[in-house]
């Protein structure tokens, strides 16, 4: 069975930095029990859809992650974290 890594770009690890430390620990154990070293990154991801459609999200509280997920490297790399009412702007 393949396992995926994952990557968090820079921009995505700046938006960590700023944001409260609580909410980023919590974001950042949910990568670890959910993305790090899992076989099915889509079992708890959604697809999103016209100008995002090359993304999934995942929901982690009122936060939102958008990773791309590279089968082939098996990679998934995190590109944005955000609140839910901003990370949709672009």
């Amino acid at each position: 069975m393949k396992q995926y890594e994952v990557l968090i770009e820079p921009k995505a690890q700046k938006q960590l930095k700023k944001m409260d430390y609580i909410q980023a620990k919590s974001i950042i154990k949910w990568i670890e029990k959910n993305l790090v070293n899992c076989t099915n990154p889509y079992f708890s991801g959604k697809a999103l859809k016209g100008n995002l459609k090359d993304y999934w999200r995942y929901r982690v509280g009122s936060y939102r992650l958008f990773t791309r997920i590279d089968n082939e490297k098996i990679i998934i790399t995190i590109v944005k974290i955000g609140h839910r009412q901003g990370v949709y702007d672009n």
